[in-house]
């Protein structure tokens, strides 16, 4: 048999690639999960992360995205987190909290106006602080915590100008403590479940409201089973995006660096658009026959004051807002 020239076997191996031979896998692989939809602003930070991540690691990083849910509701995902595999998730500080308790003060009531009060928070050396004690403590990693999502408003079945309009409401909420409290501090009955089961409880009047960021409530359709918003504002929606501590400690020192930094890039990349994106939305919701109403913010800010106190956030309260002030 005649030997094969150089130039057969490169056209040969150019062929073979050509034709779907697999190129060789990223040494880590870090999967995503969101309750969001891809139409969420959001959900286009999570993509330029999943982007920069790559080129930044020379290919030797993938971040898989798993929009709506896919890999189950976010609590459960933290569990999987804590025990190591490589997942992270898009979460608020109060379920953070049943973990550290510091970080339920970010889903307090009206603890800062907008995207940026809000990240001064996130980016400072005392939240560092909450960061080191929940890898320490908690076993989790927070790769950046400035994915700002909106601020809630009320989506309601009746028109709501007062906290007194509230009582006997049954409002959907996330499952913890600061956010129930705050439910309650506002007058309605806080009923907590995944989100991706809000439409069907509201289509079926097993929940008469929900409490909701614009983005989020458009992608869920929320216009067709309420009729209502209120913008009370009454929670900045800052998220984190956070994964495992044990499988963030595997990772070579360059790639925790690229992650995080990557992380906080994307955020403010999302977090941008979502500011972008309000008053579309709010326009939207009005075309899709809403009726959207400012009430009196005063008589909401004093409903649900004693909050802070109550889960032990006063003094914190003021620091914070200290921060987010300057």
């Amino acid at each position: 048999m005649k030997k094969q020239s150089i130039a057969t076997v490169l056209a040969t191996s150019l062929v073979a690639l050509t034709l779907g031979a697999p190129a060789l896998a990223a040494d880590y692989t870090l999967s995503v999960n969101t309750a969001l939809a891809v139409t969420d602003p959001l959900y286009k930070g999570l993509e330029a992360l999943q982007a920069n991540v790559a080129e930044a690691s020379g290919g030797r990083m993938e971040v898989k995205l798993f929009p709506n849910s896919q890999l189950g509701p976010d609590e459960d995902v933290l569990e999987q987190a804590k025990a190591g595999a490589p997942v992270a998730v898009v979460v608020d500080g109060g379920r953070l909290a049943n973990y550290v308790n510091e970080f339920g003060v970010l889903g307090a009531p009206y603890l800062a106006s907008g995207y940026d009060g809000i990240r001064k928070v996130v980016t400072s050396d005392l939240f560092e602080t909450w960061v080191t004690k929940l890898h320490d403590e908690g076993q989790l990693q927070v790769l950046s915590f400035n994915w700002w999502q909106g601020e809630r408003e009320l989506f309601t079945k009746k028109p709501v100008a007062t906290p007194a309009d509230l009582a006997g409401v049954r409002m959907r909420t996330p499952g913890a403590p600061v956010w129930l409290e705050t439910v309650a501090a506002m007058g309605a009955t806080p009923t907590p479940m995944p989100y991706s089961e809000v439409y069907p409880a509201l289509q079926q009047n097993v929940l008469d409201a929900a409490e909701v960021q614009f983005p989020a409530a458009f992608g869920s359709k929320l216009y067709e089973v309420t009729q209502y918003i209120t913008k009370t504002g009454h929670i900045s929606l800052i998220t984190g995006l956070v994964t495992s501590g044990p499988w963030f400690d595997t990772l070579p020192e360059d790639l925790k660096t690229i992650l995080r930094e990557e992380a906080l890039e994307a955020g403010d990349i999302a977090s941008r658009g979502t500011e972008a994106s309000l008053d579309q939305l709010e326009a939207d919701f009005k075309a899709q026959g809403m009726d959207v109403t400012t009430p009196d913010l005063a008589i909401f800010r004093e409903a649900t004051a004693g909050v802070y106190d109550k889960l032990g956030y006063g003094a914190l309260r003021d620091e914070l807002q200290a921060i987010a002030a300057n």
